[in-house]
């Protein structure tokens, strides 16, 4: 890697373009690579054929591999094992066009000391945009209401079934104080509800929690207080099923869970059958396993809403991700420090 040479009080960055591989789903490469895109890459990269790969074995990508000093990985990139690393010895740099590094990242590359940047922070806005819309939808049980109305059409008494119908004065708790739920308390500060807003997080600083606006708290007291829960912790040993039967007993009535983070946080078996008493309302983007079984209750309770996986970057918003990735690129070239790397240590913590 170029680092900036000093002489006297300027810094002078020398760029050089960096041999670099795209390593990822051919669907992915369409979403996230127009010619604009490319137009880009190619300005600050030096790129051959193959320009994209889904494989890392065959004869042709290992002849690209040995020459390769950067992957921009995305989905589809299959795991950077000892043999893809043996196979890339000028390999210095990956670079990920999305969020998650976990199913391709793994002890090798950081016993190699490669540099690891992921594009996590742009796929956050997304996700916190549909949660945040997922919250407000809650305090007025829209989507509940929705599913009455197609039952009961002109009887609108369903509309005094379903507790409370206010956005305002509520308590709204954040489980997780990760890019995403900073960025779901962030935007829920800035508007004019008069909500309260707990994080319950044991690895977030409670001086920046309370100085994003929010009460920092542990989890059982979030439970029991909180009208919505909001889950943004990441997908941990330690955190598989931290939303189980004694959880789900602590909320209260009426209250609704949101889960944009990780199926595997929730119990879900637990959670059919605290949703079908009525007790609970859930909106759920992610469900563990996904997608659910056919025949699992929560497809056909009107209390609960399930989309498929859509609250992160799709279409038009991945090539957010692309455009971080390429200025990840630009400042490895130019010897400039990453804006968001990831180091063996920080994976630990995150999604």
């Amino acid at each position: 890697m170029n680092f900036p040479e000093s002489s006297g009080s300027n810094v002078h960055l020398r760029a050089h373009k960096p041999e670099t591989l795209l390593v990822m789903g051919n669907d992915v490469m369409g979403w996230q690579f127009g010619e604009t895109e490319l137009a880009r890459l190619r300005e600050i990269a030096s790129v051959g054929t193959p320009l994209v790969t889904d494989e890392l074995v065959s004869a042709g990508v290992r002849a690209r591999l040995a020459e390769v000093e950067v992957l921009i990985t995305s989905w589809g990139c299959p795991p950077l094992d000892e043999a893809v690393l043996d196979a890339a010895p000028r390999l210095r740099a990956v670079l990920h066009a999305a969020g998650s590094v976990r199913g391709h990242v793994g002890e090798a590359v950081f016993e190699r000391g490669l540099l690891v940047t992921t594009a996590a922070g742009v796929n956050a806005e997304p996700v916190a945009q549909y949660t945040v819309a997922a919250v407000l939808w809650a305090l007025k049980k829209v989507p509940f209401l929705a599913q009455d109305a197609r039952r009961h059409r002109q009887d609108v008494s369903y509309r005094d079934r379903h507790g409370e119908l206010s956005g305002y004065g509520r308590t709204v708790a954040v489980v997780g104080f990760s890019r995403i739920g900073r960025r779901v308390v962030d935007l829920l500060g800035r508007l004019e509800t008069g909500n309260k807003i707990l994080v319950a997080d044991p690895y977030a600083d409670p001086a920046e929690v309370i100085a994003a606006g929010a009460e920092p708290v542990v989890l059982a007291d979030a439970l029991s207080r909180a009208d919505v829960l909001s889950l943004h912790a990441p997908a941990l040993p330690e955190t598989r099923h931290m939303i189980g039967q004694a959880e789900l007993a602590l909320l209260g009535p009426g209250a609704t869970l949101i889960n944009t983070a990780r199926g595997s946080l929730v119990d879900t078996a637990a959670l059919e059958r605290a949703c079908a008493t009525g007790r609970l309302d859930a909106i759920l983007d992610v469900t563990d396993p996904e997608p659910l079984p056919a025949g699992s209750p929560l497809y056909d309770l009107p209390n609960v809403l399930l989309t498929p996986h859509v609250a992160g970057s799709m279409g038009s918003e991945t090539r957010r991700m692309t455009a971080a990735v390429l200025t990840e690129l630009e400042r490895y070239a130019t010897g400039l420090p990453p804006l968001s790397p990831i180091t063996r240590e920080t994976l630990a913590l995150q999604a």
